[in-house]
């Protein structure tokens, strides 16, 4: 069975940096893409970044390009998100996600996702 966890969220000053990491566990797990989603309060859920299966192929949300970073490490299966330059908007619960289908592509509609992890909070003083 796949599980998610993610990891890393906090509080921090706008303009400061966190990496997320989503520790991945279960069969063939490095096959498939992997997606970095948040919802703030009161929002829907938001596609923030992927990567298919061997980095070649990664997509972000116009709102975090240039300031976030997705990789993987299929030694580890983990998929980390780097994030600098935060800003408050940044504000909300990072989820990590697989998606149904093999990673050929790096996927970005919520839907394309079939697990997904329990959230880690992030926020962002002013």
């Amino acid at each position: 069975q796949v599980q998610l966890v993610e990891s890393g969220g906090g509080l921090v000053q706008a303009g400061g940096s966190l990496r997320l990491s989503c520790a991945a566990s279960g069969r063939m797990m490095n096959v498939f893409t992997m997606g970095w989603f948040r919802q703030a309060p009161g929002k829907e859920r938001e596609f923030v970044a992927s990567t298919n299966w061997n980095i070649a192929n990664t997509s972000y949300a116009d709102s975090v390009k240039g300031r976030f970073t997705i990789s993987r490490d299929h030694a580890k299966n983990t998929v980390p998100l780097q994030m600098n330059n935060l800003k408050p908007e940044d504000k909300a619960v990072y989820y990590c996600a697989k998606s149904r289908q093999y990673g050929r592509t790096s996927y970005r509609a919520i839907e394309e996702y079939d697990t997904w992890g329990q959230g880690t909070q992030v926020t962002v003083s002013s």
